[in-house]
């Protein structure tokens, strides 16, 4: 195997995982209706290929080394998108690991939100760093502006903590 070959065999299984960038609402869960079992989709870069798609709905096939050197793929289309994550929280949820399908669906939700974005809420979450108010306006930015509401909900919940704990910026 040569080195561009090996290095295109490498990607295309990173971008099992990674795949897209759409801010789209996840679409149904499989072509044929049914959610996803591991016994039957997983991997799902072997096994259902035809569901992992770029946000602009190139398949896995089409992502080739060539294809990014040459500009044809661009660096948001290997981008994980809200629907491959909303299909590996089924494959969780089939293998009873209901925790990890909430965290791939609040990871879902985040895909909308800009990269910058998601530093600054990070940094804003820090304690000592915002006040109630303005990590109550950062969750109805999440809620409202990229229609996160889980992750608003756990914002929500931090001002909460936050307060008792006596974390809170000072005004």
């Amino acid at each position: 195997m040569s080195q561009q070959e090996l290095i295109s065999a490498i990607v295309r299984e990173v971008l099992t995982e990674l795949n897209g960038g759409n801010k789209a609402v996840p679409t149904p869960p499989s072509s044929n209706g049914q959610k996803l079992d591991y016994r039957r989709d997983y991997p799902m870069a072997l096994k259902r290929t035809e569901l992992v798609k770029t946000a602009t709905g190139k398949s896995l096939a089409d992502i080739t080394l060539d294809a990014v050197v040459s500009g044809a793929v661009k660096a948001d289309e290997i981008r994980i998108t809200p629907q491959t994550l909303e299909y590996q929280a089924q494959i969780g949820e089939s293998i009873g690991r209901p925790q990890f399908a909430r965290n791939l669906r609040r990871a879902a939700e985040m895909t909308a939100v800009p990269d910058e974005r998601i530093l600054e809420i990070y940094n804003a979450l820090r304690p000592n760093r915002s006040t109630k108010a303005e990590l109550t306006a950062i969750a109805d930015e999440l809620e409202g502006k990229y229609g996160a509401k889980v992750c608003a909900g756990f914002v929500r919940e931090a001002a909460g903590v936050y307060e008792r704990r006596g974390v809170l910026k000072k005004d």
